[in-house]
């Protein structure tokens, strides 16, 4: 099943709402940065992407209907030529509200991540910017 909807937005930029709104209208199931807890295989593949290697996305989001949050939308411009029916979904925050509120969150547990995620969580951060 192709993707249908892509999320640009970063983390900390109303995606898990969007997430559960997007459920809610039918776009079930929809992948967010939660998968990877539940789904600890798929580092492999994103740190593949990460990479620049060729990655099988129709076998990663066989399950998924939409994606949103890291770490699709830093791929958002691949999976968009790949899906080109997707529609792509901006979420948008005010930088410094943005910046204060990822800083004070995502940031400070970092350390709190499984340590098998650790390693991958810094090659993401670099690609995004």
């Amino acid at each position: 099943m192709p993707l249908k909807v892509i999320g640009a937005g970063l983390g900390r930029s109303a995606s898990l709402s969007l997430k559960t709104a997007l459920e809610e209208l039918g776009f079930a199931k929809c992948y967010h940065m939660t998968e990877l807890l539940d789904h600890p295989e798929h580092v492999l593949i994103w740190d593949a992407a990460a990479r620049g290697e060729i990655v099988d996305w129709d076998d990663l989001f066989q399950d998924y209907q939409a994606t949103v949050d890291w770490p699709g939308c830093t791929f958002y411009s691949v999976l968009a030529t790949i899906y080109p029916d997707a529609k792509v979904i901006l979420t948008l925050d005010d930088g410094e509200r943005w910046y204060e509120t990822t800083r004070n969150s995502i940031y400070q547990v970092g350390h709190a991540f499984p340590t098998w995620l650790t390693p991958f969580l810094p090659k993401m951060r670099r690609l995004g910017g």
